[in-house]
């Protein structure tokens, strides 16, 4: 049987991707992967129209639980103390993008992946708004072309066409953010204090952070109509303590994404 002790504090990393969700665990002292503690679950995002591609937020965050609660099992197998682990990164697909209830938890839409174009014609048409009618007229802000791979043009066609976010809006209870914000606000409390944040790099697949400043950019939101309703993460490092997990088999930090 394998000792924990062998390994010294660990840390641990969930990875949330577009096909699948993986909890790993790591040595801090040599950077070694336990592989045997690794727990991955496979899904296939929905197709509900040519060139849509979504999947229900709340797969994603209980394919994270349970991937945590296998690797923790498999942790008591290999006579691995969990109490070890010091700290939990967070790294997941950039631009999709999740909105929720604020009150309930609830997603008010499945999350939008990044390779969803559905919002082409929303493209054109932001495109037509800017003074050169130019993909690349918001370049200098926020460093990338209007295109429907980025999650302020997703947000967009959410508020245009989802009747649940536009009444969530009004009442200033829906949440925005990509899917790092979206797993750190549930597991750190949800309803129940949950901490919302991004950090600066998926922050900056938005296209509504200002380069320069890394923070939310009034002059972007302006352009994409996003309303004060719409409640953002706050935008912090890539490397802190964000919060701490609530959960039954594993409480720690959660730290960088």
């Amino acid at each position: 049987m394998t000792s924990g002790r062998e390994y010294g504090p660990l840390v641990a990393a969930i990875d949330q991707g577009t096909t699948s969700t993986r909890f790993m665990i790591f040595s801090c002292t040599t950077g070694e992967a336990i592989h045997e503690a690794t727990h991955q679950i496979p899904f296939s995002p929905d197709e509900p129209q040519q060139g849509w591609s979504q999947v229900n937020a709340m797969k994603l965050l209980e394919t994270t639980r349970e991937c945590m609660e296998r690797s923790v099992e498999k942790c008591g197998n290999l006579g691995i103390n969990t109490e070890q682990i010091k700290a939990i990164g967070v790294t997941n697909q950039r631009e999709t993008t999740v909105v929720w209830d604020r009150n309930t938890g609830k997603p008010l839409y499945d999350a939008i992946v990044w390779l969803d174009v559905r919002t082409s014609g929303t493209v054109e048409s932001l495109i037509q708004l800017t003074e050169s009618q130019n993909k690349d007229a918001l370049k200098h802000i926020c460093g990338l072309p209007i295109h429907p791979y980025f999650s302020a043009v997703k947000l967009r066609w959410l508020l245009d066409n989802c009747e649940d976010v536009q009444r969530a809006v009004r009442e200033n209870r829906c949440m925005f953010g990509t899917v790092d914000s979206w797993l750190i606000w549930n597991l750190t409390g949800g309803v129940n204090g949950g901490v919302h944040v991004t950090d600066v790099t998926n922050a900056s697949r938005t296209m509504l952070m200002n380069i320069k400043t890394l923070q939310w950019d009034d002059t972007l939101k302006a352009f994409f109509s996003i309303p004060d309703g719409v409640i953002m993460p706050e935008i912090r490092s890539s490397s802190e303590v964000y919060g701490h997990m609530v959960c039954a088999c594993l409480c720690t930090c959660l730290s960088s994404t």
